[in-house]
């Protein structure tokens, strides 16, 4: 069987220029997917990332951006497995940008079939709070997950 990769898509309506420092500019990325972050996403760089509702930091190794077009990271994407995520981003029409997500790979096993359902649909809601708040200035996040919070 093949490995399994979680991957999501949305199209932005924002130029790639302005979608990429949103993704790599942690003062934008506190407005739609983290709490905060130890720095900006530059290639080489190890941060950690906070989230609102886990009280713990996520060591991230960014292995390579290209302004414009690429983030590429590597990170404990499930429990004791580092994993790649590629973020690429393809201008379209209308000065509009098509982000595409891909995570892997995990086997494609019941631990593997777990992990590709909960982070795909991580990378989907990323994508979704990304676009609302490029377009709209909305932070959909915001409290969103306040269930999971540990106490």
């Amino acid at each position: 069987m093949a490995p399994l990769q979680a991957t999501a898509s949305i199209q932005i309506s924002k130029p790639t220029t302005e979608v990429f420092n949103a993704i790599i500019d942690p003062v934008h990325m506190s407005n739609y997917f983290i709490a905060e972050s130890s720095g900006t996403m530059e290639t080489g760089k190890d941060l950690n990332w906070k989230f609102p509702e886990f009280d713990m930091l996520v060591p991230v190794k960014v292995l390579q951006t290209k302004p414009g077009a690429l983030v590429s990271f590597q990170w404990e994407g499930s429990k004791d497995h580092m994993l790649q995520v590629d973020i690429l981003l393809t201008e379209r029409p209308g000065n509009a940008t098509l982000v595409k997500v891909t995570e892997g790979s995990m086997e494609n096993n019941e631990e593997g079939i777990k992990w590709l359902k909960g982070n795909t649909e991580g990378w989907a809601n990323f994508l979704a709070c990304l676009k609302a708040y490029l377009e709209y200035n909305i932070n959909l996040r915001k409290g969103a997950f306040d269930y999971m919070k540990t106490n």
